[in-house]
């Protein structure tokens, strides 16, 4: 049995925003865990907000769902697609929450009329969501969410600096990563802004361990010994973090540098062995020159303007290609632009159509037209959540000849309102944590081409939603030749619907990129990317016949029909 104590990495940002604290944090756990040690990460975000669920996604990107309904920072994404654990509430704590849960422990009489204070009673609070996550885990990897500096940092940075105190520097480790800017006008990289970051940090009372640097250009050995001797690390520990093409090959340049050796040595886990990161590597040889070219996906949706809002989206498709060997180029198109009808035919430049999930009436009938084309010319969809309920909607109107068909969180007198709210949510007032929200198991229709994609006739997936498909509506739609190929275990609540008569259309109520993994991509979007590629090569197929074609002045000769292939495509 092993008794090593829990080891703690607690990683900062320093000089600006958006370097990069997630991948560095998931990173790390990466080369942990491909060591054999039980590997989990928490964040740690400033705002006030009790959760990322009420706030746009234009301003924090996507809400992130955990298997226990906890709606959370997007980085709880990368976390569990590099370390392979699925993570919980406890993994993600704000500002919002740590004071929520004081305030609710004082209304009680619990500090038994002390007078309340950031220190010890927020620090307090904020320690024991660190402590929580110990048992089970030989490393807890806690990313500090904003920027050195912020006023709204300064507890969690002052609840580290304590926690460093109570459990021994030998079992805790300061990571923080920092920019190097590179200045064009001199043409030289500048250490100076990182330096203020540490000074910063000093001023705390935390000094870093390891240093990661962001550079645009590759940090000269004389630079890095600079760096070392103004901040206080050795110079091994200062780690270059350049960019790269995909953000799954972040671990394998740490590693070339020898980071998690100084983790595993700066925490006493020699015992542990080498990382095994060949299957890690195998994966990102694939991102780096997959063998089967290229398919181009549309995803037409609301938030496009910001791709975070949709980074498990983008990431899940990326998993597809891998498990294709191919690479997923991704345009993400604006469902507004799809309005009246128009731009529908530049669907015809891709091979294959999603539908991410999203709140509110705006763009839905650009959606609606983009169902539309993707149906009536055999162009795969792929539909998710609000892609479920618009393809419900599209089938409706286009098929069933229910015009008026619509969802009644826009329309409420609608003639049609094939999508309703679920019964749970007609007395919910709240709007934050009130929706369905977590891991749900579905049963497959045997024989679906649902049930076939997972290998199974029984799921679980994630969710988040209010509204669902109104089953007074079901008879109408099986009749006009759409399966339900997924439904609850009570069979009330559609999960899962699909086109038998189409080469690949498959709507899910629940969010399955959630679930995605570089290592273990999820067979829905494995299999959309397959049938895109069939499309490709079926349109690759017809062009080649018919550039084979004799011409009109050549010697008559009937003309070749499309391979069955190509026809089975376009059907």
């Amino acid at each position: 049995m092993n008794t090593t104590p829990t080891k703690y990495i607690f990683v900062t940002g320093g000089v600006v925003s958006s370097l990069g604290k997630g991948i560095a944090a998931a990173s790390i756990g990466r080369l942990l865990a491909a060591r054999g040690l039980r590997v989990t990460i928490q964040k740690f975000d400033p705002y006030i907000n009790v959760d990322p669920g009420t706030l746009s996604p234009f301003q924090h990107g996507e809400v992130f769902v955990t298997d226990d309904g906890a709606e959370t920072d997007l980085d709880l994404g990368h976390y569990e697609r590099f370390v392979g654990e699925s993570l919980s509430q406890a993994n993600s704590i704000t500002t919002g929450r740590i004071y929520q849960d004081v305030i609710q422990k004082e209304r009680r009489g619990e500090y038994l009329g002390a007078t309340v204070q950031v220190i010890p009673h927020i620090t307090d609070a904020i320690k024991g969501a660190i402590r929580r996550l110990a048992p089970n885990h030989d490393v807890v990897i806690t990313e500090i969410g904003g920027t050195v500096g912020d006023i709204e940092s300064l507890p969690f940075l002052e609840a580290i600096r304590q926690y460093r105190q109570e459990v021994g520097r030998e079992h805790t480790l300061f990571v923080h990563l920092t920019l190097i800017p590179y200045i064009a006008a001199a043409g030289e990289l500048k250490t100076k802004p990182t330096q203020h970051s540490v000074r910063e940090l000093m001023e705390i009372g935390i000094q870093p361990d390891i240093l990661i640097c962001r550079s645009e250009h590759p940090i000269p050995p004389e630079m890095r010994r600079k760096i070392a001797l103004f901040t206080n690390v050795d110079v091994a520990s200062v780690i270059e973090a350049a960019d790269v093409k995909s953000i799954y090959e972040v671990p394998l340049e740490y590693a070339k540098q020898r980071l998690d050796e100084q983790v595993c040595h700066k925490l006493g886990l020699q015992h542990t062995g080498k990382p095994d990161m060949a299957q890690w590597e195998r994966l990102v040889e694939r991102i780096r020159r997959p063998r089967n070219g290229t398919v181009n996906i549309a995803v037409v949706g609301k938030y496009v303007a910001l791709v975070d809002s949709y980074k498990s989206v983008q990431e899940a498709l990326h998993h597809g290609g891998i498990a294709n060997d191919v690479r997923v180029n991704i345009d993400w198109l604006s469902s507004e632009d799809f309005e009246n009808g128009q731009n529908a035919d530049k669907l015809s430049g891709y091979h294959g159509l999603l539908i991410p999930g999203g709140f509110g009436v705006r763009g839905v009938e650009g959606m609606l037209s983009a169902i539309r084309w993707a149906r009536e010319n055999g162009l795969p969809f792929f539909g998710i959540c609000l892609g479920l309920q618009t393809a419900i909607i599209e089938f409706s109107r286009g098929v069933c000849g229910l015009e008026q068909a619509h969802s009644a969180e826009w329309e409420r007198d609608t003639a049609d309102p094939v999508i309703c709210l679920m019964d749970s949510q007609r007395q919910v007032t709240d709007m934050g944590g009130t929706q369905r929200l977590g891991a749900y198991t579905a049963r497959l229709a045997p024989g679906s081409k649902s049930a076939e994609i997972y290998g199974s006739q029984e799921i679980s997936e994630r969710h988040r939603h209010r509204y669902e498909v109104n089953n007074a509506y079901r008879p109408q739609l099986q009749e006009a030749g759409m399966r339900i190929s997924g439904t609850s275990p009570d069979g009330n609540l559609v999960e899962m619907i699909e086109l038998p008569s189409h080469p690949w259309f498959v709507a899910t109520q629940a969010h399955p990129e959630l679930k995605s993994r570089p290592d273990h991509p999820h067979p829905l979007f494995a299999s959309f990317v397959g049938a895109a590629m069939v499309r490709r090569d079926g349109e690759e197929q017809t062009s080649l016949d018919r550039d084979l074609r004799p011409s009109a002045a050549a010697p008559s000769a009937p003309a070749e029909e499309p391979s069955e292939r190509a026809a089975g495509v376009s059907a």
